[in-house]
């Protein structure tokens, strides 16, 4: 067999440039789809009990959530989280080679099961349940360098001009926001209230009846008789925007025909909506987004499209805004990739150095016989 091929060089040359060439078409054309799991697939529950500690949102979001959770077909195991800001999230781990969309759905199902028993304060807020891992691909810091702008203002920008486009790339499972957004914040002063005989919940309830979006009807509405020629539609002043509006919220009415409204025993100011994140790059105040992305995604392609987004968003930031990418995990992958690729191209040249040396090696041997 040796033989055969010292007497046939070319005919070598052609299998190895045929073999080299059909392994260089597989690793580049062969589909993601085709490559084996090696990341399970993961689902992650997650909601907010405003105003409770971590050990009220065990014993009353938690155990709930996870009771209904726990047996879910296909999961391998779960591990949650519940902090002092009263967040909650849940990450459900389903054993390999599962379909992770029908593990998002299965999970969703049992979560609403749940909701009925859950505190009304997490019912209004919502659970969310999205197929994503908890570990982040990406981390994005949005800053201003010369303290231009505020951690709110920030935040705020980025929800209106960033996240969106960024939530619609393939791959991207969930973004998660490192700040808070714009509140209207009312600062009650205890000795006032006492001084008027309310309470809390007062003032709660007079926000709520009179904060509302409600229809005002039409008059004249058709059908009509034949002397009805126009039709009107009323309007209402509805939800409360401003500073002013919320102040003059009515609390309670006095017995001359006067009212207490919410000024008189409150400051109200617009501000952030929580104090449980702070972020700073470069010692200005900054807002970090992180991305994590799905089971199934392709970890280089998704990342890169959401750097595209940020590239192309730059360009419309106004004065005195920058991001910065503060962690990427697709770094290690491509120096991983550029080792690959290194030690192929020192394997070629052996085999190609090794294959001349045994090719003479063996032609002389023979010619001497």
């Amino acid at each position: 067999m040796s033989r055969f091929f010292i007497d046939r060089p070319i005919f070598a040359i052609v299998i190895a440039l045929i073999l080299v060439i059909m392994g260089a078409i597989a690793a580049t054309q062969l589909p993601v789809a085709q490559y084996p799991e090696i990341s399970p697939p993961t689902v992650t529950v997650s909601t907010s009990y405003t105003g409770a500690d971590a050990s009220v949102v065990n014993e009353t979001v938690a155990q709930t959530i996870e009771s209904e959770v726990n047996g879910v077909q296909g999961m391998d195991y779960m591990s949650s989280n519940a902090d002092a800001s009263g967040s909650y999230s849940l990450e459900v781990v389903f054993k390999l080679g599962t379909d992770g969309d029908l593990d998002a759905v299965k999970t969703q199902n049992n979560v609403a099961t749940a909701n009925a028993s859950l505190p009304t304060d997490v019912q209004s807020v919502g659970v969310t349940t999205k197929k994503a891992s908890s570990d982040m691909a990406l981390m994005i810091s949005l800053y201003s360098p010369n303290g231009t702008y505020d951690s709110v203002f920030l935040k705020n920008y980025a929800d209106l001009y960033l996240l969106d486009k960024i939530k619609r790339v393939t791959g991207v499972g969930n973004v998660s926001a490192y700040g808070a957004d714009y509140a209207m914040r009312i600062w009650v002063n205890p000795d006032k209230l006492a001084m008027y005989n309310l309470t809390i919940s007062d003032i709660t309830t007079a926000i709520k009846e009179q904060n509302v979006q409600a229809p005002a009807g039409t008059i004249g509405q058709m059908p009509a008789p034949k002397t009805q020629e126009k039709q009107y539609i009323g309007k209402i002043k509805g939800r409360l925007k401003t500073v002013e509006d919320f102040g003059n919220v009515v609390l309670k009415a006095k017995g001359n025909g006067a009212f207490v409204r919410l000024k008189d025993v409150a400051r109200v100011a617009t501000g952030a909506k929580e104090n449980s994140f702070s972020s700073y790059q470069n010692g200005k105040e900054a807002v970090g987004f992180g991305i994590a992305l799905t089971n199934d995604a392709n970890a280089m392609q998704t990342v890169k499209a959401v750097q595209d987004i940020l590239q192309q968003a730059k360009k419309d930031f106004p004065p005195d805004m920058e991001y910065k990418e503060v962690v990427d995990s697709t770094r290690y992958i491509s120096a991983s990739i550029e080792e690959v690729l290194h030690t192929f191209a020192e394997a070629l040249v052996l085999v190609v150095l090794i294959v001349t040396f045994f090719y003479k090696a063996g032609e002389q041997r023979l010619y001497r016989y």
